[in-house]
């Protein structure tokens, strides 16, 4: 069964995703958002790593049909990067290490700036 979190901008006090997808298995990080066309506004998906690091967040946008807007953060919550990464380009690398990142509408990269503090809370 799937878990979901609401990601909520501690820094800003207001909700960046109502709906993230909690993506910690293999298949959910391998298969992404690959060949989705389109996304609900208040969702997407909050990729897991075992520790801060730039080689396991590390994204690729092949078989990728949207631009998506991405926010990596580290293991303290803090957001560390974010980009508009657009399809079908080989690789998006975060400018510090990170243990999380966030996949969503481009939308998103207008509610969160670098230096915010991010918190997950579990949602059914």
């Amino acid at each position: 069964m799937s878990e979901y979190r609401r990601i909520v901008n501690v820094t800003h006090n207001s909700v960046v995703l109502e709906r993230a997808k909690w993506c910690i298995s293999f298949w959910c990080r391998f298969r992404g958002l690959q060949f989705v066309t389109r996304l609900p506004e208040n969702q997407g998906l909050l990729f897991v790593s075992d520790h801060d690091s730039k080689s396991d967040t590390t994204i690729h946008m092949l078989f990728m049909f949207m631009s998506i807007g991405v926010i990596w953060v580290n293991a303290e919550g803090i957001v560390v990067d974010k980009k508009l990464a657009k399809p079908w380009r080989l690789a998006y690398v975060p400018a510090k290490p990170a243990k999380y990142f966030i996949e969503a509408n481009t939308s998103i990269l207008e509610r969160v700036s670098i230096g915010d503090k991010l918190t997950f809370k579990s949602v059914k």
